[in-house]
């Protein structure tokens, strides 16, 4: 779209108003603008969308998963979820030392430990627990907890052991 203004004391014609801003300068005589047209929706890019086939699979690897914490007591789940949260902080600490890692780790481990914490829930609402001692529950829980190294963190001290051992040795 094009539109030209002219100013003059005796006519004025106003054009659209356009949609960026254009700056005020103290010239007066005739100004041209080229409007660029907007993109249709058919020249935008689109992204791929998982395939249904893809999505069925995922839904079966969650279900079995699923199935497999459910059949873990309470206990297991809770230290299972002390573990998880050990190895998240690993994780954050190396993405903050800028080392190797899998950052689709962090999304893992956070989607079971909601998954587990869901059974955990839904076991409570069985057996008539109520949302405010659950939390009373959970609070009394997590100050009973204690700090013990992940795994992770342990088997890296076992080799860096192993290495030394193996250095001394020779």
């Amino acid at each position: 779209m094009l539109s030209v203004s002219i100013a003059s004391p005796a006519t004025l014609t106003f054009s659209p108003k356009p949609k960026f801003s254009i700056p005020k300068t103290s010239f007066t005589g005739v100004r041209i603008q080229h409007l660029c047209p907007q993109r249709l929706p058919s020249q935008t890019t689109s992204f791929r969308r998982p395939s249904a086939s893809s999505s069925v699979v995922m839904m079966a690897k969650r279900e079995e998963e699923m199935k497999e914490i459910r059949a873990k007591t309470t206990e297991e789940i809770n230290d299972e979820v002390v573990e998880l949260k050990g190895e998240l902080l690993m994780l954050r600490l190396q993405k903050s030392v800028r080392n190797e890692f899998k950052s689709s780790e962090f999304q893992r481990m956070r989607k079971r430990i909601a998954r587990m914490l869901t059974v955990k829930r839904e076991r409570e609402v069985e057996e008539g627990i109520n949302k405010r001692l659950s939390r009373k529950l959970d609070r009394q829980w997590k100050k009973s907890i204690v700090v013990k190294p992940p795994p992770s963190l342990i088997k890296l001290r076992e080799k860096e052991a192993a290495e030394e051992a193996e250095k001394s040795a020779a």
